[in-house]
């Protein structure tokens, strides 16, 4: 069977088990507390509107280019852990668009403006606002702890890549906070092209983790180098192309940041970065011991991550 389509079943199962998970507890709370089940309604309306599902993606392409079975029983493993990505995701952009006060979340309203508004619609006591927030964070509370749950079943050599990730993930978003308020956030991603951070909060957990798990899951320890490589090179570029093309992490400094430095010679300079980083993350892929058809699923991957948009 073809890359894409063994990938596409799983995925098809990861969607399964996510819909599951969060039914079985909207029927169990639904008759111990209504007011929990409406919470439990919230946080399935806003995954199951997250068609992407990009780290499920990158997790199921790790365990299936390391030899994966898509039938075998570890496959049920990748699986719950391509769901728990999908939940710690959405924990992670729930409470991000409480400290940004965003409005639009995957074309619906954010959980703490329409709890917000719920509260206000009823009359109901206290401030509206801090009710929607403290709502959206118990909601993100809600699906770290489903997220978890998941995790708690991984063989131990994959939960630690998964502890690894959680707490890096909160330690970069820190940091990333932290530099901002001090202005020393800088929009141009040259720390990416000469070495990424670790706990990057624009996406460095994005790619490398969900490679690792996905390797961990396949029983392919070997593998954990060439992810981490692999993983680097692609991860420089695609914020080396959000910055040439003005991503969603790069707002009015960036842009003017790019207007400044970015003329015709120096933009040829990055793209030539890009195309690079690309090339070696290819190399990596096609140098390695993967299933059949990965590595060059692997080096399209690159090439779309990295591609310019428009």
């Amino acid at each position: 069977m073809a890359p894409q389509l063994q990938r596409a079943g799983m995925l098809d199962r990861v969607e399964e088990r996510l819909r599951g998970l969060l039914n079985d507890e909207h029927r169990r709370w639904r008759t111990a507390d209504t007011r929990g089940a409406g919470l439990i309604e919230s946080l399935a309306e806003l995954v199951a509107v997250g068609v992407d599902r990009v780290r499920p993606v990158v997790l199921l392409t790790g365990y299936l280019a390391a030899g994966g079975d898509p039938d075998g029983p570890e496959a049920a493993e990748a699986v719950d852990a391509a769901a728990a990505l999908e939940l710690l995701d959405t924990c992670t952009l729930i409470r991000s668009d409480v400290r940004d006060n965003a409005a639009l979340r995957r074309g619906i309203p954010t959980l703490h403006v329409s709890r917000a508004a719920e509260h206000e619609r009823n009359g109901w006591a206290g401030d509206a606002g801090r009710f929607g927030e403290s709502t959206a964070n118990l909601a993100g509370d809600l699906s770290l702890t489903l997220a978890d749950r998941l995790a708690a079943r991984l063989p131990v050599a994959a939960w630690r890549i998964w502890d690894e990730l959680r707490l890096e993930r909160v330690v970069g978003t820190y940091a990333h906070e932290a530099m901002a308020a001090e202005y020393l956030d800088d929009p141009w991603p040259g720390r990416c092209i000469s070495g990424c951070d670790r706990g990057c909060t624009a996406g460095w957990y994005a790619v490398r983790h969900p490679l690792r798990l996905g390797g961990a899951l396949a029983g392919r320890p070997d593998l954990d180098v060439t992810y981490d490589a692999y993983a680097r090179a692609l991860h420089a570029a695609w914020r080396l192309r959000g910055f040439l093309d003005g991503g969603p992490e790069y707002d009015w400094d960036a842009e003017l940041l790019r207007e400044i430095l970015l003329e015709r010679e120096e933009r040829g300079i990055a793209e030539r970065h890009i195309r690079e980083l690309v090339e070696r993350a290819t190399r990596i892929a096609t140098s390695s011991r993967l299933a059949t058809g990965w590595s060059e699923e692997l080096t399209a991957f690159a090439a779309r991550m990295a591609a310019e948009k428009g």
